[in-house]
């Protein structure tokens, strides 16, 4: 993103970058004028047929002198009325409007400090002008994947609910079966609410994680027997391997099973027929790391950064029928990232996907 900037802003930048201090451009400026003046007074006394040496020499020091004084007087009102407003308006914008005592005197090379600070002042603004760009981007794309994901619902329980005013109510044939599809509609809409809340929470830490010792190999067996079912609608055998020598961890064992379901579930989504997921623990120094690996349909590289935003979808026309709030991977991530660990993705389109995350051994 280019920033344009005044042409009085960089004829500041420019005289800052020559690095002069206020007393060296004081003495340069009364050099020059002594010079002029001694010059002046030597031609005078040599018209008058007189060279008086220490005459010269007097005035020499006296106008240096008086012309450093002045000089340094003037460029130190300048710099205190100016620069050192600008200076401080920069530092104190720096601080977040604190207002912290400004300690600069005229030894110091004010040119250069102010230099310094406008340089960084600078590159910290283009980094929030960024920082705020993204954010903006990522507001617009949120609003509208939450208006797009509550439409579907509210469409749908607004169309059998029309329908059983106008006389379906009476029609025994359908009345009991579109009242329970309403109801199916109506609880993806409190599903969906449940998962922004409790990603609300635990971005603002008001979610106090219960830490334990368990054992993360059963805890991983017993969320494969949970999900089984749903694999073998599509085929997909579900494993766990352990190469790691410790299997006990500390962590929220509830919050880690939601985490590992998550997981799972979404291998089976988005897995082939007849496919398989392994859930793999490895010895990662103070830490345990558990891969849970599927030969799917694999996520293309331009995916990966944005796949625990909320929302996010691979496969934009891939409507929601078969379940999920589609905050799964978002919920995960925050899990994890409330236990200080971390998550990665890495995949190859067609080949699989491998997801990643960290848990301390206990």
């Amino acid at each position: 993103m280019k920033l344009k900037t005044s042409r009085s802003s960089r004829n500041f930048i420019a005289l800052s970058m020559r690095n002069i201090s206020p007393k060296a451009l004081s003495f340069r400026l009364a050099l020059l004028i002594s010079l002029v003046v001694t010059l002046i007074g030597s031609l005078a006394n040599f018209y008058s047929n007189e060279i008086d040496l220490l005459f010269i020499f007097l005035l020499f020091i006296s106008s240096l002198t008086i012309a450093y004084i002045v000089i340094f007087w003037g460029i130190s009102q300048f710099v205190d009325k100016k620069f050192r407003l600008i200076y401080k308006t920069i530092h104190n914008l720096k601080l977040g409007l604190k207002r912290e005592p400004l300690t600069l005197d005229m030894s110091e090379d004010i040119f250069a400090k102010i230099r310094e600070e406008v340089i960084e002042w600078d590159k910290n603004n283009r980094k929030e002008i960024e920082r705020l760009t993204d954010q903006e981007e990522f507001r617009r794309d949120f609003l509208g994947n939450v208006s797009h994901e509550l439409k579907t619902p509210i469409f749908s329980i607004q169309g059998y609910i029309l329908t059983l005013l106008e006389g379906g109510l009476e029609d025994d044939t359908i009345n009991r079966s579109f009242l329970q599809k309403a109801e199916k509609s109506l609880n993806r809409m409190i599903e969906m609410v449940d998962d922004l809340d409790e990603i609300a929470k635990l971005e603002s830490n008001r979610i106090e994680l219960n830490l334990q010792s368990f054992n993360i190999v059963n805890l991983a067996n017993e969320v494969i027997e949970a999900v089984e079912y749903k694999a073998k609608k599509k085929g997909i055998k579900l494993s766990v391997s352990n190469e790691s020598s410790n299997e006990m961890v500390k962590a929220d064992a509830a919050k880690i099973t939601q985490v590992i379901t998550n997981l799972l579930m979404n291998s089976i989504n988005y897995g082939k027929e007849g496919g398989k997921t392994n859930i793999r623990l490895y010895d990662l120094a103070e830490n345990i790391l558990v891969e849970v690996k599927d030969n799917g349909k694999g996520i293309a590289e331009e995916h990966l950064p944005r796949l625990f935003e909320r929302f996010y979808r691979l496969d934009k026309g891939r409507s929601r029928a078969d379940g999920g709030s589609g905050l799964g991977l978002a919920i995960v991530k925050h899990i994890v990232e409330a236990h200080k660990q971390t998550i990665n993705v890495r995949s190859t389109l067609g080949e699989g996907a491998t997801f990643s995350f960290t848990l301390k051994k206990a």
